[in-house]
């Protein structure tokens, strides 16, 4: 994600710099501007210019200790039964920094706790960390703040949180299987080009037969492997570092590779329900909150994860701003399912849009957990079978010519 440098000032007139990381600098100015700062300068941050081995080593040793979901679940939880108990917010968080494992979250905590005690809003603290705490989750405290509500809006964050952490799991954990596995397959596959097929060809080049066609192959793999195979890796490794740095830093990549993911057979109508799923649950809870409609699409274009659903949300954004309607947009982009646009209509025209949105979300969550399951069911069948011709092949062509030898003597 793009990191951007800005200097600011405090509503007290206190001047501060800092990088945040958002997906564009409106985004940058809208969290900025969320947090009561006043900004006065704003640019990409070059990474490659200020990139020392100090913070090269402190990058690495920050991504080991990254702050994981599972670790703001449960402080979103633990925090809501201690206010539900009466426990002050500065001692709830106090304890809370005590108890959690993770020394750099137990310093965020920290430092939100004595910004609160300081006489800061709490929310406002929590945005002082962007990279933990996202705008959805400050907003959402924001409007747990106004309403009084801050216990049962800390406890529904962690639900949300939860939800969305085991949804993104299950798409992991369908992928991790086929892939160790193909994985596994290549490395033997390897191994056997550059040490095994080497020595038996110069068995069956010496007997002078003819070689069949898939033993042919073989040895020229082989070959190639041998003479091409580090200078191919290499190239490759070049090829993906810089297909993976352009999708980062460039928007129309990464526009097009999003896009890209919705277009993928089977997989892309799936990706297509696991994207609507998150916006229409995020777009419910917020406008249930309390929070305008305008700035719940814009706050739900920046969780979404996917740059062509995010451009889609921003353009009902500026309809809604004009008096249009969000489905009036949704309904000239085939990415958007048509259930999805009409369900947006009917919430629109009775006034019901959070609770209709929650039923879709519910909707299709249910349908991608159903998608998952069966294909996790049908991968393994069908990775027997592909596995298993890739190993009848290479047998088959070692074997051959051996037992055609043979027959020959």
């Amino acid at each position: 994600m793009p990191k951007f440098q800005y200097t600011a000032r405090t509503q007290e007139g206190k001047l501060e710099s800092d990088i945040i990381e958002t997906p564009s600098v409106e985004a940058a100015i809208s969290v900025l501007q969320n947090q009561q700062l006043i900004i006065t300068d704003i640019k990409p941050f070059d990474e490659t210019k200020s990139l020392t081995f100090s913070k090269l080593v402190d990058q690495m040793l920050s991504y080991f200790n990254r702050i994981k979901n599972e670790e703001i679940v449960l402080f979103a939880k633990q925090l809501a039964v201690l206010i539900q108990a009466k426990v002050p917010l500065v001692q709830s968080l106090k304890v809370m920094a005590k108890q959690v494992e993770n020394l750099k979250f137990s310093k965020i905590i920290t430092n939100v706790a004595d910004d609160v005690d300081a006489g800061m809003v709490f929310s406002r603290a929590l945005a002082k960390h962007p990279k933990v705490f996202s705008n959805f989750f400050i907003q959402m405290v924001r409007s747990g703040e106004i309403s009084g509500r801050l216990e049962e809006t800390l406890t529904y964050l962690s639900e949300y949180i939860n939800r969305q952490y085991l949804l993104n799991s299950k798409v992991k954990g369908a992928m991790i299987y086929p892939a160790f596995i193909v994985a596994a397959f290549i490395a033997v596959s390897i191994v056997m080009l550059i040490w095994v097929v080497p020595n038996l060809t110069a068995i069956l080049t010496e007997s002078g037969q003819k070689l069949p066609f898939v033993t042919r192959l073989l040895i020229g793999s082989s070959n190639f492997v041998k003479a091409w195979g580090w200078p191919l890796f290499i190239f490759l490794f070049i090829a993906i570092y810089f297909v993976i740095t352009s999708i980062k830093k460039s928007p129309e990549w990464r526009y097009a590779y999003d896009g890209l993911k919705l277009r993928l057979p089977i997989f892309g109508e799936l990706m297509k329900k696991i994207y609507l799923a998150r916006f229409s649950e995020a777009l419910s809870t917020l406008s249930s909150a309390g929070i305008a409609i305008s700035q719940s699409l814009e706050i739900t274009a920046d969780i979404v994860g996917n740059v062509v659903y995010r451009r889609i949300i921003l353009e009902a954004d500026e309809a809604v701003r004009k008096g249009s309607n969000i489905s009036t947009v949704f309904a000239r982009y085939p990415e958007v399912l048509p259930m999805v646009t009409q369900m947006i209509s009917i919430g629109e025209q009775t006034g019901k849009l959070d609770t209709i949105l929650k039923q879709v979300s519910t909707f299709f969550t249910e349908e991608v957990n159903r998608a998952f399951d069966n294909l996790v069911s049908l991968i393994e069948p069908i990775l027997i079978v592909v596995l298993g011709l890739g190993v009848g092949i290479l047998v088959a062509a070692i074997l051959i010519p051996i037992y055609n030898l043979v027959n020959v003597f």
